[in-house]
C-alpha cells in the first residue's frame, strides 16, 4: 500500500523524529503532526494540527481518511486515545488504555513481572507514608523511590541515604512537587532495591503477536557531564549499545520481552506498539528490567531513527493491522553507522525551564546531521523556546568520536540564551 496519509500525535522531538522519518518513507504521502512544535510546523513534508482533544483528533482523521495514526507520547496511551481510534475502525499504533498501564502505573508493571516471573528488582508497593518510612529504614540506603503515575520520565529518586528516601516519600504521598498524574486508588509509591550496572534502553515493536526489535540503545538521565546532577527526560542519546551485546539480546528476548507480550496476551490484555524495557545490565551480564515504557524514548528515537533504513509507514501500518507476520522480513534494515543526539536545555532546566527565548543560527538539516525540536514554537517568523528539552542535534557517522564531532559542531552554532547541553554524550560507548 502506497500514498498513506499518516498522523503522528505529539508535540516533542520523538514525535519531531517519527514525523520526519515517515515523511522521508517511499509507501508515505502525507503526515500530519498534533499538535507538532515549530520544527514540524517550517518543515514543508509535514503539517501541524493544532489540536489536542483525542474526541477531536479521531474526528480530523475519520474525516481526513488516515491511512495510520501513530502515538508518541505517553499521556495519550493512557487516556484510552488507541482505544477510541480503534472503535472508530481506524488503525492507530499503540498499546490501548489497559496495556498501557505497564508505564502509566509502576504498581501494575511490577505486580505483572511477579506475576509473569520477569527479572526485576525486588519492591513493595505503599498508599500510607508511615509504612513506607518503616520499610525504608528496616532497608536502608541505597534505595529508589517511584511516584505511581505518569510524570514525564522524572518521578524516580534514586536516594543514597536514608534522608533522600523519606523527603522522596513524603512528597509522592503528599505535596507531589514532581507533578505526578495519580492512577485510581489516589497517591502510592514503589520503593525497590538499588540496581548496580550499567542501564540502555531496550525497544521493540509489538503487533499483538509478533516482535520487531529496534536498534539498541542507550542514553544520559543525569543533567550534568559525568552523569551528575538531577534526573532528567533524557540529555542526549546513541545507537547502538556496544553494552547490549549479543548475549544480552538474547537474554532481553528470552527473559523479558517475550514473557511480556505473552503475560499480557495471558492475562486478557494484547499489547501492541512500542514496548520499551529501561535494562539494566549487571557487571556479571545478568539483566533485570528497570521499568517499562509504551512508547518510544525520547531523545533515543532520534539518533535510532537516523539508522533506520527501512519503510517505518510499511512496518508500522502493518503492525497497527496485527499483520508483521505478513512482512516479507520481519528484520529491519539499519545504517551500521553510529547515530548520536545531543539535546539542548533551556535555561533553568529541568527544575524551572525559561521559555520563549528566541533561538537562531540553526544549521541546516543535512544527510547525517539533523536538528529534530522538541521545546519550540513559532511566533511568527520567530523562532521560540516553549519547553525545558528545546533540540535534540543528532548526527551520524563512522564512529561515536565521529559523530560526537559533527553533533558537537552543530549544537556550538545556535544561539539560544542560557541554554546548557552535556559535553560527554557517548563517553560510555568511546571507553
Amino acid at each position: 500500500m502506497h500514498n498513506l496519509k499518516v498522523l503522528v500525535i505529539g508535540g516533542g522531538g520523538r514525535e519531531h523524529a517519527l514525523a520526519w522519518k515517515l515523511a522521508n518513507s517511499p509507501s508515505v504521502s502525507h503526515v500530519y503532526v498534533a499538535p507538532g512544535n515549530g520544527g514540524t510546523a517550517v518543515d514543508s513534508k509535514l503539517v501541524n494540527l493544532h489540536i489536542t482533544d483525542k474526541v477531536e483528533l479521531c474526528v480530523w482523521a475519520r474525516d481526513n481518511a488516515i491511512d495510520l495514526t501513530v502515538v508518541g507520547p505517553e499521556g495519550p496511551l493512557a487516556d484510552g486515545l488507541v482505544d477510541l481510534f480503534r472503535d472508530q475502525g481506524l488503525h492507530v499504533f499503540g498499546p490501548t488504555q489497559a496495556a498501557a498501564q505497564l508505564e502509566s502505573s509502576k504498581a501494575f508493571s511490577k505486580a505483572f513481572m511477579q506475576r509473569h516471573a520477569i527479572p526485576t528488582a525486588s519492591f513493595e508497593t505503599f498508599t500510607d507514608a508511615t509504612l513506607a518510612h518503616a520499610y525504608i529504614d528496616k532497608v536502608g540506603a541505597p534505595i529508589v523511590v517511584k511516584a505511581d503515575g505518569l510524570a514525564a520520565g522524572k518521578g524516580v529518586v534514586v536516594a543514597t541515604s536514608l534522608e533522600q528516601a523519606h523527603a522522596a516519600v513524603d512528597d509522592m504521598l503528599g505535596s507531589n512537587s514532581l507533578g505526578v498524574t495519580h492512577n485510581s486508588g489516589g497517591a502510592r509509591v514503589v520503593i525497590e532495591e538499588c540496581l548496580v550496572g550499567e542501564e540502555a534502553s531496550f525497544i521493540v515493536m509489538v503487533d499483538g503477536r509478533h516482535v520487531v526489535p529496534m536498534a539498541t540503545s542507550q542514553d544520559h538521565k543525569r543533567l550534568l557531564d559525568n552523569d551528575q546532577g538531577p534526573n532528567t527526560g533524557g540529555m542526549g542519546a546513541y545507537s547502538p549499545a556496544p553494552v547490549v551485546t549479543q548475549a544480552v539480546f538474547d537474554t532481553t528476548m528470552r527473559d523479558i520481552i517475550w514473557p511480556t507480550v505473552h503475560g499480557m496476551a495471558k492475562d486478557g490484555i494484547t499489547f501492541t506498539g512500542f514496548l520499551y524495557a529501561g535494562l539494566m545490565i549487571a557487571p556479571d551480564g545478568t539483566v533485570k528490567t528497570l521499568e517499562f515504557n509504551c512508547r518510544m524514548g525520547d531523545p533515543e528515537t532520534q539518533p535510532i531513527l537516523m539508522r533506520l533504513k527501512s519503510d517505518l509507514g510499511l512496518v508500522l501500518l502493518a503492525g497497527a493491522k496485527g499483520e508483521f507476520s505478513g512482512l516479507s522480513s520481519l528484520t529491519l534494515e539499519w545504517d551500521e553507522r553510529v547515530a548520536l543526539g545531543v539535546v539542548l536545555a533551556a535555561h533553568g532546566y529541568p527544575v524551572q525551564p525559561s521559555k520563549g527565548d528566541v533561538i537562531e543560527d540553526l544549521p541546516a538539516d543535512g544527510p547525517d546531521c539533523v536538528v529534530f525540536h522538541a521545546g519550540t514554537a513559532l511566533n511568527g517568523e520567530q523562532l521560540l523556546s516553549s519547553g525545558g528539552r528545546v533540540l535534540c542535534v543528532s548526527a551520524l557517522a563512522a564512529s561515536v568520536e565521529a559523530a560526537q564531532q559533527v553533533a558537537y559542531a552543530a549544537i556550538a552554532q545556535i544561539k539560544l540564551p542560557g541554554s546548557q547541553y552535556r559535553t560527554d554524550i557517548g563517553a560510555r560507548a568511546v571507553a
